[in-house]
C-alpha cells in the first residue's frame, strides 16, 4: 500500500488534507466561528502541512494509515458516547415511583 501511495502523490495529498481537516474540525475546532481571513489562513497552513506530510508519506512513513487510525478512534469514541447517553436516558426513564411491579 505504501508503494501505491508513493506512486500516486496527488491522491495521497488529497487524502492527507481531507483527513487532517476532518480531525481538526472534530477535535480542535473552537465552538465559535473564526473570521473568514483567519479561516483561510488556517486552511492554507493545513495545506502546507499536508504537503510536508506527503513528503514523509512518500519516504515510506505511514502517515495516511496513522490518520485513518485517528479517525477510527474518533469514531469509536463517538459511538461510546452515544451508547452511554442512551443508557443514561433509559436509566433515568425507569418505571414510575408508585409502580408496584418495579
Amino acid at each position: 500500500m505504501q508503494v501505491w501511495f508513493a506512486d500516486h502523490p496527488v491522491i495521497s495529498y488529497v487524502l492527507i488534507f481531507v483527513l487532517i481537516v476532518f480531525v481538526y474540525n472534530k477535535v480542535f475546532r473552537a465552538q465559535q466561528k473564526l473570521p473568514l481571513f483567519k479561516e483561510i489562513i488556517l486552511y492554507l497552513l493545513m495545506a502546507l502541512g499536508s504537503f510536508l506530510l506527503l513528503i514523509f508519506q512518500i519516504d515510506k512513513l505511514p502517515i495516511i494509515q496513522c490518520l485513518l487510525v485517528a479517525v477510527v478512534l474518533m469514531l469509536m469514541v463517538r459511538i461510546r458516547y452515544f451508547v452511554e447517553g442512551r443508557r443514561k436516558k433509559e436509566k433515568n426513564e425507569g418505571p414510575p415511583a408508585g409502580d408496584p411491579s418495579a
